[in-house]
């Protein structure tokens, strides 16, 4: 064994031990491995160096070993904690406090150790260590930080070959294209600025480098194998017009007309300017690539759960498609206040890789400003060292990055593009910049951050730090330079589009007409969804239910709600028509009643009926969800918004959890058309009902809904037997015309024997806005009041009459609260002009539920005074004692009954 030889092929770390087998095999050949017999019998000197000057053990080995050892320990820790030490932010203010972590004297290693050269692999070869010491330096402690080490390992592997072996130099040419799209940046904002003075616009000035990055994502995207086919925006307010212009290509002369408030002929949108989406196409390389910018309200980061579902729907198409689903790419632009403070944000990364959510990654975008309106002190803003710490719980990387360094930047940006493709997952973007203005143009932020903004005043733009550097590299000349403000400064003059873009071609949707199902229709659809594989082990209670719908296809029983359900389902899929239905506990119901998948009690297979109608049939994909009620119906009604052939359905666990959602009831639901034409026909399902289960799961706050309806924008409708949901579903199914449909469902009512109907029900027959009194005995003559209702509260009613066989009182049932049905009632109650005592009865609190509307619709519309039987007002919306709810119920029942009437 020799010193070339060791050199040549064995690593430093190893020698002591091979000299300890060297040792063995002088004393005993045969204690050591055949390959170590054959390589120390050829060694022609025997014993040379086991002495007491051993050339294994002298220092030169030990020092190499050592030296190699310390450094492999910087390097890994380079790798870990880099991003720590990195120059990520342009303005420099709050200097870290950070330990020597990453400094060579930290390792035992001196200054005349540097010169030493060591071989760590086959990239570093007997290199200097100092030369090693800065290479690891500018990798990961330059104007890049790093957090990769959360991830898998081949996912760690891939990240590092691509930040220490692959370089990417800009070509001279991008140099030019990225300061050209920065100055067009420029000339928007401060053309605007000038324009229109002190109007709030949220500049993107101080992260001007947005737009290169965006422009960066497409233009890669165009050339990468996935061949992008389209890319989904969701962002707030913060740059939105410069994006508008400079990404989406909206014409500069309509941004300025919103400013004057000049209304466009044909507008059917109605919100302020920096709320406004846009759908264009760009062409690139050749290619044609969709943008949507997607409308969204002030509440910050909301919008990304209804473009996830917007992009789930374009993956569902794909995949129908058998085109790869992850060419739509998904791009959430956040704020750094907003992502580390919305509690959306926590709910959407949690869909980001489940099996009814995922969208195959996204790319987040984070524009850090380091300040949150006023607030600027990380221990005012988080609990977080940074403001993307969230991201870490679904293992994708974080990409720190300083937003004055464009070539960083765009380094980021390609190398964020390719992890997205290869992955599927997510993936963050860190722009550390800051605002030049105040939060928008008439605050002056000098009030509260005086430091700061004295710092910003002279600090230079992004575009006069980049072009000095090309400047320097002899790429471009102060001429041209001069020469491209010029141009977009004329194309802002004439009021022009900055880039060119085409309109998308609205795609037609296919009219498909509600036809009544002919009885043997039904009851083979029945038989369908009352079937399973043969040698399946079925729960004996799920195979009780399904022996049950057996016998309604057979006519020996009433169809019960689930079925029903079931059963609308079945006849919508069978007509070509897909259903997406989503929600906690969906797939068997959270009381149980619905069990559209069931499982096997052996093998734990689970068997779809309503995949298995026909071969021509529509999709069934029924999901259930996460435990969060915001991101899902977000989610849900994103997804809607495009699937115009098919019908979008959520349901709430129990109807209050709707609270949770209030920001998407507020802001998308009731109001996303007549703000933005946006359309949906979502069918909201909230399990509602008083039977004394407390205050939590009562009510699902009819009356939130009622307030928030006008002019068409949503239909509200409480169903009260098994038919009745039958053709409410079908209809919306139908529909051309796309409205979101609010179903106050039952709970007692789903097994109730008087809430079933008989298959002839089913038939030639729609959805009854309202429900005239059923007992044809009662005579009209003898008719005294005539009782209002919605719900569940009929059957009570009707018990109690059928009880004290009263024949005076009718009870007609109002189906559908919204839009009111008018002309229904008026129908009705002409049968009844000469009874003078009309009642409303509801369960709810007087101050909640149907009845202030109620009462409303009957003075205004119908022009009669109406009476109110229910509860008293309360701040709960019931009580938690089931004695009390008993009592409280029984009170209201009694008073409807055995009320005075004065003659």
């Amino acid at each position: 064994m020799n010193d070339s030889y060791l050199k040549k092929n064995i690593l430093y770390e190893n020698i002591l031990y091979i000299e300890k087998l060297y040792q063995n095999f002088l004393i005993n050949p045969n204690s050591v491995d055949q390959n170590w017999i054959n390589i120390f019998t050829n060694f022609k000197e025997k014993n040379k160096y086991l002495n007491k000057n051993n050339k294994f053990k002298n220092k030169y080995f030990y020092k190499k070993i050592f030296l190699k050892e310390k450094i492999n320990q910087l390097i890994n820790n380079f790798r870990i904690f880099g991003h720590y030490y990195s120059n990520i932010n342009p303005l420099i203010l709050n200097k870290k406090k950070l330990g020597n972590l990453l400094e060579l004297k930290n390792y035992q290693i001196n200054e005349k150790d540097f010169q030493e050269k060591i071989t760590l692999n086959s990239f570093f070869q007997n290199e200097k260590i100092i030369n090693i010491y800065n290479f690891f330096k500018k990798k990961y402690c330059n104007f890049i930080g790093i957090e990769f080490f959360h991830l898998l390992e081949n996912e760690r592997k891939w990240i590092k070959r691509n930040i220490e072996i692959k370089n990417y130099n800009l070509k001279s040419i991008e140099k030019k294209i990225f300061l050209e799209e920065l100055i067009a940046t420029e000339i928007f904002e401060t053309n605007i600025g000038k324009k229109f003075p002190g109007s709030k616009r949220f500049s993107l000035e101080g992260c001007d480098v947005l737009i290169p990055l965006i422009k960066e994502i497409i233009r890669y995207s165009s050339k990468s194998k996935n061949e992008t086919k389209k890319i989904i925006f969701a962002m707030a307010h913060r740059g939105r017009l410069n994006f508008l212009v400079n990404i989406m290509g909206k014409k500069i002369k309509n941004i300025i007309d919103e400013f004057l408030n000049i209304l466009p002929k044909k507008n059917n949108i109605d919100d302020v300017k920096y709320h406004l989406g846009y759908s264009s196409i760009i062409e690139i390389n050749k290619k044609k690539i969709e943008l949507e910018l997607a409308f969204n309200p002030s509440h910050l980061e909301i919008i990304n759960s209804i473009t996830m579902g917007i992009t789930r729907f374009n993956n569902d198409i794909l995949k129908k498609k058998n085109i790869n689903n992850s060419n739509i790419l998904p791009i959430n632009i956040h704020g750094d206040a907003s992502f580390s403070g919305q509690g959306i944000i926590q709910e959407t990364l949690n869909l980001s890789q489940t099996r009814g959510y995922g969208i195959n990654g996204t790319i987040h975008i984070i524009i850090n400003n380091q300040i949150g309106f006023t607030i600027s002190k990380n221990i005012d803003m988080r609990s977080s060292y940074y403001c993307t710490d969230i991201a870490k719980m679904i293992q994708c990387p974080i990409f720190h990055v300083n937003a004055d360094n464009l070539e960083s930047v765009i380094f980021v940006t390609r190398l964020a593009v390719k992890y997205r493709n290869l992955f599927h997952k997510d993936v963050f973007i860190d722009l550390v910049s800051y605002r030049r203005h105040g939060h928008n143009e008439m605050d002056d932020p000098y009030i509260t951050q005086p430091l700061m903004y004295s710092y910003v005043k002279n600090h230079k733009k992004i575009q006069n730090l980049y072009f000095n550097q090309l400047l320097l590299q002899n790429i471009i000349n102060i001429e041209e330079k001069n020469k491209l403000y010029q141009k977009y400064q004329t194309l802002f003059d004439k009021g022009n589009v900055f880039i060119k873009t085409f309109f998308p071609i609205k795609k037609k949707h296919k009219n498909v007409f509600y036809k009544n199902m002919k009885i043997n229709e039904l009851k083979k659809l029945l038989f369908k969804i009352s079937s399973f594989p043969k040698n399946f082990n079925i729960h004996p209670i799920v195979k009780k239910i399904y022996l049950d719908r057996f016998n309604m296809s057979k006519e020996i029983r009433k169809i019960d709600w689930g079925a029903a359900e079931n059963l609308a389902f079945a006849n919508i899929l069978n007509q070509g028509i897909s259903c997406r239905f989503s929600g906690e506990d969906v797939k068997r119901g959270t009381f149980s009643h619905r069990h559209a998948v069931i499982y096997d009690q052996k093998s734990g297979v689970s068997y779809t009926p309503l995949n298995n109608i026909n071969l021509q049939q529509g999709i069934f994909n029924i999901y259930n969800s996460i435990l969060s009620e915001e991101a899902v119906l977000g989610f849900e009604y994103g997804y809607s918004l495009n699937n115009k052939n098919g019908i979008t359905i959520w349901e709430a666990q129990f109807g209050d959890f709707i609270n949770g959602a209030q920001i998407i009831i507020d802001q998308f639901i009731s109001s996303g058309e007549i703000k933005w034409n946006y359309k949906s026909g979502i069918i909201i399902l909230l399990p509602h009902g008083y039977e004394g289960q407390g205050p939590e799961h009562s009510s699902a706050r009819i009356e939130r809904f009622l307030q928030l309806c006008a002019k068409k924008n949503m239909k509200i409708c409480i169903p009260s037997n098994a038919s009745q949901i039958y053709h409410l579903l079908c209809e919306q199914a139908f529909n051309a015309i796309k409205k979101p449909l609010i179903i106050f469902s039952p709970k007692s009512l789903l097994r109730h024997p008087l809430a079933c109907s008989s298959l002839k029900n089913f038939i030639n027959n729609s959805f009854k806005l309202v429900i005239d009194e059923l007992n044809t005995k009662i005579n009209i003559k003898n008719i005294k009041r005539i009782i209002f209702c919605s719900g569940k509260i009929y059957y009570d009613l009707l018990e109690y009459r059928n009880f004290i066989k009263n024949n005076n009182i009718i009870l007609i049932r109002i189906e559908q609260l919204y839009p009111f049905p008018k002309k229904d009632l008026k129908k009705i109650i002409e049968k009844y002009k000469k009874i003078k005592y009309f009642c409303w009865c509801q369960e709810e609190p007087k101050n909640q539920g149907p009845w202030i509307y109620i009462q409303n619709c009957f003075k205004n519309k119908l022009n009669l005074n109406i009476n109110y039987f229910g509860r008293n007002k309360s701040s709960s919306p019931s009580t938690g004692y089931f004695i009390i709810h008993k009592k409280q119920q029984q009170k209201i029942i009694h008073s409807v009954f055995n009320i005075n009437i004065k003659k």
